[in-house]
């Protein structure tokens, strides 16, 4: 499965999705920004503007490819097209999926996040160029693994602490 997330930015806040709507919803109770499966024949840049749009109401014009997050578990696994953006043109929906909200950036962290997505929240703050990060999750897909970024092992350590083992 191929989808695409988006994590939008306005100031010093990003939009972030509290997954709280859907029924059985694998990212129940989780944080994360706006995004969705691909459709067949969708370039990953017209998933995005598509899902960003439909969920949000908000148009994108100006957005980077940031990344690829390839999620492992047992059987399952997942390319997902990682991609940032600023100055969103339009008027904000209501969301089916759950609550959109403005967050200060400094308060992201704190929030019920995937232990994954703390890594490449982290290399996205950093300002990291193109990475490709392959995460491995136990069988319930609950608990963090194995991390490797751009073919080099992460060291994982407490919660969200992964680091390149140099």
């Amino acid at each position: 499965m191929e989808t695409t997330l988006c994590y939008i930015s306005r100031g010093e806040h990003t939009l972030m999705l509290y997954r709280d709507k859907k029924k059985d919803d694998g990212n129940a109770g989780k944080w994360l920004g706006v995004g969705g499966r691909m459709e067949p024949g969708e370039t990953p840049q017209a998933c995005m503007l598509r899902e960003v749009y439909e969920e949000t109401g908000y148009r994108l014009t100006r957005w980077a490819y940031r990344g690829i997050v390839a999620f492992h578990s047992g059987d399952w696994n997942e390319d997902m097209h990682l991609f940032t953006a600023d100055a969103p043109e339009g008027e904000p929906t209501d969301c089916d999926e759950g609550t959109l909200r403005w967050v200060p950036a400094r308060e992201i962290e704190s929030l019920p996040l995937w232990e994954g997505d703390r890594i490449f929240l982290r290399l996205l703050r950093e300002g990291r160029p193109f990475f490709r990060l392959s995460l491995v999750y136990d069988e319930r897909g609950e608990r963090l693994l194995r991390a490797v970024l751009d073919g080099e092992e992460l060291v994982l350590g407490e919660g969200d602490q992964a680091r390149e083992g140099r």
